[in-house]
């Protein structure tokens, strides 16, 4: 056996963009969005909020994800910003934890007019899309501001260098 300074498993010529990405980090959001007719969810930490009148959130999701697709269809959804609690569902979401009977048994949901909202997020925005777009290897929602809910903060859950993390006072 030899034993190697190096991760066997990194890659040899890593991605300098998603390193980069991954080096800037951000507050853990879940996307839902759905009505009657099907739903869908997904972990997004890239995001941010324009303030203006109207006020925006801008989101980059996976061109490919049904998100992507439910929201285009409904035009609106709901961003609710996880806390540490909150990890094992943020990884559901993410598709990258096994989920027995799906994502959404794993919480307790509220339907709102723009979608499934999580019943215990204290921090809620419900938005409604204004566009649609490709950017790079992504789709840029635009969304415009309808309600805002602010809670309490006591451990947001971020994500950093592929990991969750605490946030850090």
């Amino acid at each position: 056996m030899t034993i190697h300074d190096t991760h066997p498993f990194a890659d040899p010529d890593p991605d300098p963009v998603r390193r980069l990405r991954g080096r800037l980090g951000g507050a853990v959001a879940l996307v839902t969005a759905g009505d009657a007719d099907g739903r869908a969810g997904l972990t997004v930490s890239s995001l941010m909020v324009a303030n203006g009148d109207p006020a925006h959130v801008l989101m980059l999701v996976d061109p490919d994800s049904d998100l992507a697709d439910v929201v285009t269809r409904t035009g609106r959804a709901v961003v609710q910003l996880l806390s540490w609690p909150h990890r094992d569902l943020a990884e559901a979401f993410a598709g990258t934890a096994p989920a027995p009977g799906g994502p959404w048994r794993t919480a307790s949901f509220v339907a709102t007019p723009w979608g499934p909202r999580l019943a215990e997020a204290s921090t809620w925005v419900a938005v409604s899309l204004e566009s649609a777009e490709d950017v790079g290897w992504s789709t840029l929602l635009t969304c415009i501001l309808q309600e805002v809910t602010v809670g309490e903060d006591d451990a947001p859950l971020v994500h950093r260098r592929g990991r969750y993390r605490r946030a850090e006072e």
